[in-house]
């Protein structure tokens, strides 16, 4: 026996010893040493079911999407037609999320305007691009739930078969454009926590899930959740795909202060694969954090440049984009274009603009 391997057998020997002795000490070592052994346990499967993940979606491309919403490029002084002309032409975005607020569409109670939905559609259409459409009450963006005005003063009762028609409205009109990818029903339907939505019901998703499916039963549906939100979505209704929204530093009220989330790219790759093993359908990144996320109580609008970039600069725009990479989800929507095209005219910053453009380019 070589000197280096009698080294390591004493070694071995001498850990076992320690850990007999730890072990026969009192029954809190027993416990100590059972619960650090779950856990291990645990972790290793967690880790299996995400590296299995991961490799189900191995033969898919990285496909790279984007969010507009108009309303949000008009509340940052810009002119959204070319905000979104600028993502098509410049960017060369061929993926995109795009909404259908019933506050704007219907902002007098019978009335249908969509007009600017229309020329979005438009123009998707005649640069070759893919429209995933947000529908429903609660959809991207602060304060979520855009109901119209006129419905505040209504009850449920009243209000939710006005929605069923304005999602039927909607459907019907988007149905047959050769622009429509597929629709995303609701958004993060079920985070109570965010936003100013009052009615969670399971049974109104469900309808509007039925509705959709009726009037247009050739398009993918999606169902949205919170990166950070424990458990799986094993209750009906079961979209065609679940989409994940997934950020990884954002200002916290509770604590006063920014918070990274402490999760490993693996976390949410696991979270996925839970969600194949537990109804066989696949998750992707549906919005990716890319734009600042400012402290409550400010607006982006009065907030400095260096206080943004604690949370969203070009560096942390590559390091976003790599770990969600690593999550293996596909395809992945990034959230910010508004933001990007405000920084390049207004703040006449164009680094993260161009940092996007390096990304939708090397997708083609």
């Amino acid at each position: 026996m070589t000197a280096p391997v009698r080294k390591l057998k004493t070694a071995v020997n001498g850990l076992w010893r320690c850990f007999v002795r730890f072990w026969k000490a009192n029954w809190l070592h027993k416990a100590a040493v059972i619960l650090v052994a779950a856990i291990l346990f645990l972790t290793g499967c967690m880790y299996g079911v995400a590296q299995w993940y991961v490799w189900t979606q191995s033969d898919k491309s990285y496909d790279f999407g984007a969010s507009f919403i108009p309303d949000y490029s008009k509340y940052l002084g810009l002119d959204p037609h070319a905000n979104y002309l600028a993502m098509l032409n410049d960017l060369g975005v061929k993926h995109l999320r795009l909404v259908s607020y019933w506050s704007d569409v219907e902002a007098t109670k019978g009335t249908y305007d969509f007009s600017e939905l229309d020329w979005e559609f438009q123009q998707a259409a005649a640069h070759g691009a893919k429209i995933s459409l947000a529908i429903g009450l609660r959809q991207p963006r602060w304060p979520e739930c855009h109901a119209p005005d006129w419905v505040n003063t209504e009850p449920k009762l009243v209000w939710e078969p006005q929605l069923l028609q304005y999602i039927r409205a909607v459907v019907n009109r988007y149905q047959t454009s050769p622009a429509l990818d597929s629709y995303q029903l609701e958004n993060e339907y079920y985070l109570k926590e965010f936003g100013t939505c009052t009615d969670f019901s399971t049974a109104r998703l469900t309808t509007e899930y039925n509705l959709v499916k009726q009037l247009d039963p050739h398009h993918p549906l999606i169902i949205t959740r919170s990166n950070n939100i424990i458990g799986w979505g094993i209750n009906p209704p079961i979209p065609d795909e679940y989409g994940m929204s997934l950020y990884l530093r954002v200002w916290s009220t509770p604590i006063n202060r920014y918070l990274e989330y402490p999760f490993p790219d693996w976390y949410y790759s696991f979270m996925a694969g839970m969600e194949k093993i537990a109804t066989g359908k696949d998750t992707f990144i549906h919005e990716l954090e890319m734009e600042p996320w400012v402290p409550d109580g400010q607006s982006i609008l009065t907030t400095s440049l260096a206080e943004q970039n604690k949370t969203m600069n070009p560096e942390r725009f590559k390091y976003t984009l790599a770990f969600a990479e690593r999550t293996g989800m596909k395809p992945v929507y990034l959230w910010g274009t508004e933001y990007w095209y405000y920084r390049m005219t207004v703040l006449h910053q164009p680094d993260l603009w161009n940092a996007a453009k390096q990304v939708f380019h090397s997708d083609k």
